[in-house]
């Protein structure tokens, strides 16, 4: 099966309401961790040592978690192998992404933005399309829109902030089944995370500003803390 026949089978699910449930794919303890936001060189290193899956790297100018193609080079360069680099990108040009591609081995795109399904698919890259969720957003809809993306990354929605905010939403708004597999992130942290995995059984979870040094205005946008980090996979795995 090649990737078109992949894509049919999503669009062919979505539009007779075929969906799978989380939790008939997984089990929570084998959720996956992508944790983002990484600036870091020791932040890496501490992310691949705790058993997390991926490292997410902001090239997005206006966030404060923004990371050069020169940094992000150094960043992805540090990591051992099987830690996926995840390229985080809001409205970037095609132009833009390309030269990220040329300099950074990223694994996996992830558009915070409004890109076409067509804009996603151009660069032959695995990609994740990020929802911000609030009352009146159809999911199901999104997933038929975006049925070739590898998952849907739903965050919650803060007007004029693509992500990175630290909210979190109201998880009763998501389906129970989805036709793609389904990243939970927005305000998770070690006090959540397990109720996030028990109520949604998402695929992964996305954590940021959850596992940032500092507490509350005090917070150090882009700068991790490795205790952080090491107590949030705790927290996944002992769903």
């Amino acid at each position: 099966m090649d990737e078109r026949d992949v894509d049919v089978v999503k669009a062919q699910n979505v539009e007779a309401g075929v969906g799978f449930s989380q939790s008939s794919i997984l089990s929570p303890a084998s959720c996956r961790v992508k944790i983002c936001g990484i600036t870091r060189a020791e932040d890496a290193w501490a992310v691949a040592m705790s058993g997390a899956d991926a490292i997410g790297l902001v090239f997005y100018e206006k966030s404060p978690r923004h990371v050069t193609i020169g940094q992000a080079a150094k960043l992805a360069a540090v990591l051992p192998p099987f830690v996926t680099v995840v390229g985080l990108f809001v409205n970037a040009s095609a132009e833009t992404v390309h030269e990220v591609l040329a300099a950074v081995p990223l694994d996996v795109l992830q558009f915070h933005g409004d890109e076409s399904p067509q804009f996603c698919e151009q660069f032959n890259k695995p990609y994740l399309k990020a929802i911000r969720v609030k009352a009146g957003v159809d999911l199901l809809q999104c997933a038929a829109h975006f049925h070739s993306a590898q998952g849907l990354l739903l965050d919650a929605h803060v007007e004029g902030i693509p992500g990175g905010t630290g909210a979190s939403f109201d998880w009763t708004l998501i389906p129970e089944a989805l036709p793609l597999p389904l990243i939970l992130s927005g305000g998770l942290s070690v006090e959540n995370v397990a109720a996030g995995i028990r109520q949604v059984r998402p695929y992964a979870v996305d954590v940021s500003s959850g596992v940032e040094a500092g507490k509350g205005i005090n917070t150090l946008k882009g700068v991790k803390d490795a205790a952080k980090i090491a107590r949030f996979m705790q927290e996944v795995k002992s769903v």
